[in-house]
């Protein structure tokens, strides 16, 4: 698979490099799309790209056997997403991503071995995410 690239990429290629990143398994890779994102994202949707980086790097911790760092990040990102819940732009599916972080970080939380998901982070096209 090609580098994970240092600059930060347009929201939509982000998001869409950081869905195959998850999907290949490469959860550290998507965390550093994603936080490149966050960096340069505008102070409105900040909070929302560094909760999804952080959601990424928890998902990296779980495939690495850190259970605590996994269960930490997972609930600190999903909070931060979940905050966006409904306004979420660039079709991100806060709902779905912080439902789906915060169950990982329970399962994790009581000693489940937690398969690391291939996580969506986009609603899909012509999907309207208020229609919850």
């Amino acid at each position: 698979m090609d580098p994970v690239p240092e600059e930060a990429l347009p929201p939509d290629d982000a998001l869409a490099r950081a869905e195959e990143l998850l999907a290949a398994g490469r959860a550290f890779g998507a965390h550093e799309v994603l936080e490149a994102a966050w960096k340069a994202a505008p102070a409105a949707e900040r909070e929302l790209w560094r909760g999804l980086a952080q959601v990424a790097v928890g998902l990296c911790h779980l495939q690495r056997g850190n259970r605590r760092g996994a269960v930490a990040l997972l609930r600190r990102g999903s909070e931060r997403v979940a905050g966006f819940a409904g306004r979420a732009p660039h079709r991100i599916a806060a709902r779905a991503v912080a439902a789906t972080a915060r169950g990982l970080a329970e399962r994790a939380d009581a000693g489940e071995d937690v398969p690391v998901p291939a996580l969506p982070l986009r609603q899909p096209e012509g999907c309207d995410p208020e229609a919850r």
